[in-house]
């Protein structure tokens, strides 16, 4: 008799805990998970469409009455007009061997200015449980992308005050290479341009230098170059630089002080060689006239 009530006891006490837990945690059961399992190509290029495949799992959960996923637009991502965005899924059937995943592909454009390494993008994940709650989350994901990392170190390298000829290197620091690039000097106070203002350099590799010349009556202070160039996606593109001028580093210089002792050495030896060719042309004429009047004599 004692050992009935007490499993009477015990089944009272084992349901009773239970409504309890119930109480606090309702069945909210329903959490499906989203990742990324597939990017094509890898790293994405930009200017070009990216494929991303995702996959939702926890479908087959029977407190799920509805799912639904909505991938959304941020740079350097962006949806053609006709693409898919959302993706919904009906629940609240359980059945055998019901799949508990589903695939969802995207079709996506990068942009053209699209930074180099990972870019995030967000999605909108949606789901109703059988209780009638509904949970919004954001999902955030990474996509790597190729980026064209180009951009420029300049300098003045020398300025000739003779010819007003100002010479500067640049220097490509990026990582790709670039075609058709030109400097142009724009119109500015603390350069005047003589001729033409454009210098077109060509070609011009990753971690490579060449200079470029203007013949121009620099100031002290900032000269504004525009930099045009065509990447390794074929884009056209454009941007500034400024240099600063100092002129008291190319005044004082050992290189132009003995140039300038150079020319004032040739300049005493011609001095000289004219004093004797002077002197010569003398001789020769007293000579020449001291003959003349010895023939007149012995005549």
């Amino acid at each position: 008799m004692k050992k009935s009530l007490i499993s009477l006891a015990l089944v009272v006490v084992m349901v009773l805990g239970l409504q309890f837990v119930s109480a606090d945690l309702p069945i909210v059961n329903c959490r499906p998970t989203i990742s990324i399992i597939n990017q094509d190509p890898f790293p994405a290029n930009p200017n070009e469409y990216v494929r991303i495949v995702f996959q939702i799992d926890g479908l087959n959960n029977p407190n799920c009455e509805k799912v639904s996923f909505e991938l959304q637009e941020g740079f350097p991502f962006s949806f053609d007009p006709n693409e898919v965005r959302t993706y919904e899924f009906l629940g609240s059937v359980y059945a055998r061997n019901f799949k508990s995943s589903a695939t969802l592909p995207y079709k996506l454009r990068v942009d053209r200015d699209a930074i180099d390494g990972d870019n995030e993008i967000e999605g909108i994940l949606k789901y109703v449980a059988s209780d009638g709650s509904v949970v919004s989350t954001i999902e955030k994901f990474n996509i790597n992308v190729k980026g064209v990392k180009v951009d420029f170190e300049i300098s003045v390298r020398d300025f000739d005050a003779k010819t007003n000829t100002l010479t500067f290197e640049i220097l490509n620091i990026g990582e790709d290479d670039v075609v058709a690039l030109t400097v142009d000097v724009p119109r500015q106070e603390n350069a005047v341009v003589k001729g033409a203002n454009r210098n077109i350099i060509g070609d011009l590799d990753a971690n490579d230098d060449t200079t470029f010349k203007f013949e121009v009556a620099p100031k002290d202070g900032e000269i504004t170059l525009s930099i045009s160039y065509t990447d390794s996606i074929k884009e056209r593109r454009h941007m500034e630089k400024k240099v600063y001028y100092d002129s008291s580093y190319f005044n004082g210089r050992k290189a132009d002080e003995a140039q300038k002792q150079s020319a004032y050495y040739y300049l005493f030896w011609l001095l000289i060689l004219l004093i004797i060719a002077w002197w010569l042309r003398g001789w020769w004429k007293r000579r020449k006239r001291r003959q003349k009047e010895r023939e007149e004599r012995r005549r």
